[in-house]
């Protein structure tokens, strides 16, 4: 089963879980990919191509263009349609999406969660907003830290590596509530119980 992941999921974790794309694990024999507008959106976007300079490195690029999903001509006719109907709901309840001061799912969002709907894969990331499209409109989603649990249970990760991946997150600033949550309640073969750890 076909696992998409989005801009930010890819950064937090592809640096470090190598290889990362193409590999098959757990029982439903996932496969994780990455759609080109990962690519556009870390070109576009200063900020992200500074603070992850690895991405423009060969090893990376390789890997993912081998597992980069290709569209057929009518599929990206079915995407555009998809896209637009995400997009009316997202202006239908704005409010919604924008509670705590959040953004509402943009266009790189859209095209990973309409790519989902076609292909009837998965998405994974960690934007709340993204977890409210994709359940309104019964896409299967999981949060960055819901797949590194199943990589952990795969054996694809150990729990150095997940110490690794959590010390990176919390040293960039960039350890979401989520994932604080999950540290205590998804790991705890990793980091015990929350009072043992204060």
């Amino acid at each position: 089963m076909v696992v998409v992941l989005d801009t930010c999921v890819y950064l937090r974790l592809a640096k470090r879980i190598r290889p990362f794309l193409g590999k098959e694990f757990g029982q439903k024999n996932y496969v994780l990919k990455v759609l080109q507008v990962v690519e556009k959106e870390v070109k576009r976007n200063s900020t992200l191509s500074f603070k992850n300079p690895w991405f423009d490195e060969n090893e990376f690029f390789v890997e993912r263009d081998s597992h980069s999903m290709r569209m057929s001509p009518q599929e990206k006719i079915d995407m555009s349609l998809i896209r637009s109907i995400f997009n009316g709901y997202i202006l239908e309840h704005l409010n919604e999406f924008m509670i705590g001061g959040r953004s509402p799912p943009g266009s790189a969002d859209c095209e990973v969660l309409a790519f989902a709907s076609i292909r009837n894969a998965i998405v994974v990331t960690d934007d709340i907003g993204l977890h409210q499209l994709a359940i309104a409109f019964k896409i299967p989603v999981w949060h960055g830290y819901e797949l590194l649990s199943k990589l952990f249970a795969a054996k694809v990760v150990d729990s150095n590596l997940i110490r690794e991946i959590f010390d990176a997150l919390e040293r960039n600033k960039d350890l979401t509530q989520t994932w604080e949550e999950a540290k205590y309640s998804k790991f705890k073969k990793v980091f015990g119980n929350k009072k043992e750890a204060l």
